[in-house]
């Protein structure tokens, strides 16, 4: 049955709107072109193929940032190269004579390690943008059975659920003398408890430095090693021995951070020390300026402040390679419904606005990814997003919400805190139940929670508490002796959410009553009126035939 429809479609798009490329081309990190032995150097390339060979690994799949793309083909290269210098055959032929029983030893051991392996090594670049740079893509990896995954350029470190990694984190150029003049100008006093650190990929400049601003004659500067630990103190970092036997705290220290840190971790460590000064490396003339922290700060509060009355959260998870994610989701689902809200899991790539928009029943969102980078604060965002840390305050009541400017980008110590439900304030002079036959007495009296951002009291910020209603059905249903309910029809009374197998969807609920669009079509309706005055079509034949040459109702032309 055909129609002739008067507009078009509603997803159709315009040819004003042709889809382009928005991705903008990649540059170098490094400014220029790197000469070979300048990539060699900068990737590590020995060094990678030397834990390659030990690990007995044979696929191995290179994943670069989009800025180092460029020199991928060369690293792909050099690397191959590299591991057929380090074959077994190579090794032998190249050994001398007294060494030869050893070869035979080490080549004994490197095949019942690679047993099953293919027998020449591959590599595979990935060049597909993953959700984060900082992050391994694991599942990209998989998808050509890779054993071992090569990352390059800095990373969150956040530990693999799968597959082993060989972390390169690349060297970068840094001017050493500006920055021990701005450390100078930055702390005159020589005795002060300083903490040197910088970002991953400039890492390798910090024993130069500390050599150095010992020798001017700083006596207690702590330069921290990289551990694979976001749940540190500094994460990712060593802790100054003082601190960890309890002699010193960490509000003790000051630190001084080559380059710009993540927000997230910008927030972690800000909060936790002392002060916190920033040497800037993208700058002609870089000067540490103190970190000010104050405003995005009261920006999160208020974020999740304004979460306290959202019934529905959803779930976001945007990376299935971060190890524990599961038991986390598990941990944040049991806390939402602790508090008497309903949570939905979506799994999702990149998240972006129209993602998100597209569930308008869910009032918030809580991401869990890449500790660095989950920290998202865009105003197109239509509902907002916070993190698993920032959840479990947005769930507590206005008298259990202590703010202590403390932040904790890492969201693997939720899956140990303890499980404590929400509780409802009473009013003094209200009097309880002493039968404690009353949890719906309890709902019923629970006073309304206010909403900051429309400046009314909700009433209904709990939808997955028992409403007396419901409770009164049911029990009339199943009678005294336990008989399962009738499946006889019976009156949704009014007020009771909608249903799916006996557990209450505020999303089904607002589908059904407050969603405007439902699916395709269902926003564009056309109308048959037929020769009766009734409203339908009648049924004609249609056109048949193949593809070359088709009739229109069995009879006339051939088109």
């Amino acid at each position: 049955m055909e129609g002739n429809l008067v507009a078009p479609p509603v997803l159709s798009t315009p040819d004003a709107h042709l889809f382009e490329d928005p991705t903008p081309v990649a540059k170098s990190s490094f400014g220029k072109r790197l000469s070979d032995d300048d990539v060699r150097h900068v990737y590590e390339i020995v060094r990678t193929a030397g834990e390659i060979r030990a690990g007995g690994w044979r696929r191995v799949a290179l994943q670069f940032p989009d800025n180092m793309l460029n020199d991928a083909p060369r690293v792909f290269e050099f690397l191959q190269k590299a591991l057929k210098d380090l074959s077994p055959k190579a090794a032998e032929a190249d050994a001398g004579v007294e060494d030869v029983a050893k070869a035979v030893q080490e080549l004994d051991i490197a095949k019942q390690n690679i047993a099953k392996q293919p027998s020449e090594d591959r590599l595979f670049i990935l060049a597909d943008t993953s959700y984060g740079a900082c992050c391994v893509d694991e599942i990209a990896a998989e998808h050509v059975d890779a054993d071992v995954v090569v990352h390059y350029g800095r990373s969150c470190l956040s530990p693999t659920a799968r597959l082993p990694v060989i972390y390169v984190f690349t060297t970068h150029k840094l001017p050493i003398e500006p920055v021990i003049e701005a450390f100078q100008q930055t702390y005159t006093e020589k005795d002060n408890k300083i903490i040197l650190m910088a970002d991953i990929i400039y890492s390798d400049h910090i024993p130069t430095i500390l050599e150095q601003v010992t020798a001017l004659g700083y006596t207690d500067v702590f330069a921290p090693s990289i551990i694979h630990d976001p749940a540190s103190p500094l994460p990712n970092r060593t802790v100054p021995s003082t601190v960890e036997s309890g002699e010193n705290k960490m509000q003790d220290y000051s630190l001084f951070h080559i380059s710009e840190p993540p927000r997230s971790l910008l927030l972690t460590l800000s909060s936790r020390l002392k002060s916190m000064h920033i040497y800037p490396t993208d700058t002609a003339n870089p000067q540490a300026l103190e970190a000010q922290t104050s405003r995005l700060l009261m920006r999160r509060y208020a974020t999740l402040t304004s979460l306290n009355t959202c019934s529905i959260f959803g779930i976001l998870i945007n990376t299935l390679s971060v190890k524990n994610y599961m038991p986390t989701v598990d941990a944040i689902k049991a806390r939402i419904a602790a508090a008497g809200k309903k949570s939905y899991t979506f799994v999702v790539g990149k998240v972006n606005a129209a993602k998100v928009a597209n569930f308008s029943e869910i009032g918030g969102w809580v991401v869990i990814g890449c500790w660095e980078s989950s920290l998202l604060d865009s105003t197109e965002f239509f509902r907002p997003i916070i993190t698993p840390f920032e959840l479990g305050l947005a769930l507590m009541s206005d008298e259990e919400r202590v703010w202590t400017g403390e932040w904790n980008g890492d969201f693997s110590d939720i899956i140990n805190k303890p499980l404590v439900p929400r509780t409802v304030k009473k009013d003094a002079d209200e009097p309880g139940d002493e039968d404690n036959e009353g949890s719906d007495e309890e709902e019923d009296s629970a006073p309304p929670e206010f909403d900051l951002r429309t400046g009314r009291y909700i009433s209904h910020s709990r939808p997955m508490r028992p409403s007396k209603t419901t409770q009164s059905t049911s029990n009339d249903a199943t009678g005294e002796t336990g008989v399962p309910a009738s499946s006889a029809l019976m009156k949704r009374a009014n007020g009771d959410l909608a249903m799916i197998n006996g557990i209450a969807s505020p999303g089904a609920e607002y589908l059904r009553s407050q969603r405007t669009w439902k699916g395709l079509g269902s926003d564009f309706e056309v109308a048959y009126d037929n020769d009766d005055g009734q409203l339908g079509a009648q049924v004609e034949q249609g056109r048949g035939g193949v593809a070359r040459g088709y009739t229109v109702g069995g009879e006339g032309d051939r088109h």
